[in-house]
């Protein structure tokens, strides 16, 4: 038993008279959120700069070996350290990703068709243990919205959203287009909004070069953009910077790192324009400098 406190009421503090902290949480749509909701979601995106960068190598899932990725713990491991969060599956994690990495996970839920078969048919890949297991800070699922799989993949975000509000797990709603939408504001807006609305905490989209703000604007829950396909380093960061401006508040970037001729290089140029305001053009002077040091 402790000793009892003989300490005289007079010589505690109480703070009397000084009026409770009560912050805002200051991520778009989330103060309402719970606690481990919250305190997920703070390992993801920084708390200063409210923003993420976030790199993706959960390509396998669906492209089997990607050039770049034909080995994790080589192209990945050296430069996870830069990365605010990790966006991978559960078998890339196991496998090849040290739990001594110590990275926020936005683990890929969502599985079901590859590139040899029709796009976008997926089922929820896994059950909410084996993300509680494997410590992710966030789920990912795919919607295609607009598709022939648009009722299933709703669903199945609906269900990555209700198991995890259950155990205080973010849910990132990931926007898939097919050959046959067209990645315009009107379409992206759509999407991003149903996602938000079905309850998904943020959401991973593409950017597009027309009203991108407005895509924002609409979205009540952080939107973070995709990579996509490999562009010259300097586009990528003209991407990255002109999607931060319009209100993005990430990026989630795969191939335009891996691939690039410096990754290294290339991730704290991005880093540079997600979190500390570098313009394209700075971020580019940044990177080849970076890069011709080695």
């Amino acid at each position: 038993m402790p000793d009892a406190d003989k300490t005289p009421l007079s010589g505690k503090d109480y703070g009397i008279g000084i009026p409770v902290a009560n912050p805002a949480f200051p991520l778009r749509g989330a103060n309402n959120y719970d606690w481990g909701m919250k305190d997920r979601l703070a390992r993801i995106f920084n708390p200063k700069s409210m923003h993420t960068v976030m790199l993706a190598f959960d390509h396998g899932y669906i492209m089997g070996p990607t050039s770049g990725l034909e080995r994790i713990d080589l192209s990945i491991l050296p430069i996870a350290d830069l990365a605010d969060c990790l966006m991978c599956t559960r078998g890339a994690l196991r496998a090849c990703v040290p739990p001594t990495v110590n990275k926020p996970v936005a683990l890929r839920c969502s599985a079901g068709s590859t590139v040899l078969t029709e796009l976008n048919n997926e089922v929820i890949g896994l059950e909410i243990e084996d993300a509680i297991r494997l410590n992710a800070s966030a789920m990912a699922g795919m919607v295609a919205i607009g598709s022939q799989f648009e009722a299933l993949t709703i669903k199945n975000l609906c269900q990555l959203v209700e198991t995890g509000n259950r155990y205080g797990i973010p849910t990132l709603g990931v926007t898939a287009v097919g050959k046959e939408l067209t990645r315009d504001a009107r379409y992206l807006g759509l999407a991003c909004r149903v996602i938000a609305e079905n309850g998904a905490q943020f959401v991973k989209t593409y950017f597009c070069e027309t009203d991108f703000d407005k895509v924002t604007a609409a979205c009540p829950v952080p939107i973070i953009i995709a990579g996509g396909k490999k562009l010259p380093e300097k586009d990528a960061l003209i991407m990255a910077y002109r999607a931060i401006d319009q209100g993005a508040s990430g990026v989630d970037m795969g191939r335009n790192i891996f691939q690039a001729d410096a990754p290294r290089a290339m991730l704290q140029a991005v880093r540079a324009v997600v979190h500390d305001g570098f313009t394209a053009d700075a971020a580019m002077a940044l990177y080849e400098d970076l890069k011709a040091k080695g």
